[in-house]
């Protein structure tokens, strides 16, 4: 069974930084996909940035520049730091990982193969 625990989450204000970690348990590292996605306004959820097991990445469009994804397959933790941080940017950030699909890299969140964590809270004040 596939689990993820966030952590790196809190409260800054316009312009800090934040790094969020993601442990993964239970899941190989060497297929699929790992991610962050957080709630979107008008829509359910969007992609803030996503790594497969071969290194692709990619980021949502408000991510370039600002986000940067990476991953320690020793440690099984997936990170995205978090510059430049915005009020926009306020929400609950979760990790998922699809062991077996890449959905994620493109922007696409798989209704199904896709596992989540309990999530993290980040608070940009302005």
């Amino acid at each position: 069974e596939v689990e993820l625990t966030e952590s790196g989450g809190g409260s800054v204000q316009t312009g800090g930084s934040l790094r969020l970690s993601c442990v993964a348990s239970g899941y190989a590292h060497n297929s699929g996909a790992m991610g962050f996605v957080r709630p979107a306004p008008g829509k359910d959820r969007e992609v803030v940035a996503a790594m497969d097991s071969e290194g692709a990445f990619s980021y949502a469009k408000f991510a370039k520049g600002r986000f940067t994804i990476s991953k320690d397959n020793d440690k099984n933790t997936l990170y995205l730091q978090m510059n430049s941080l915005r009020p926009e940017d306020t929400a609950v950030y979760y990790c998922a990982v699809e062991p077996t699909s890449r959905w994620l890299l493109i922007q696409r969140i798989p209704d199904t193969g896709i596992y989540w964590g309990a999530g993290t809270q980040v608070t940009v004040s302005s």
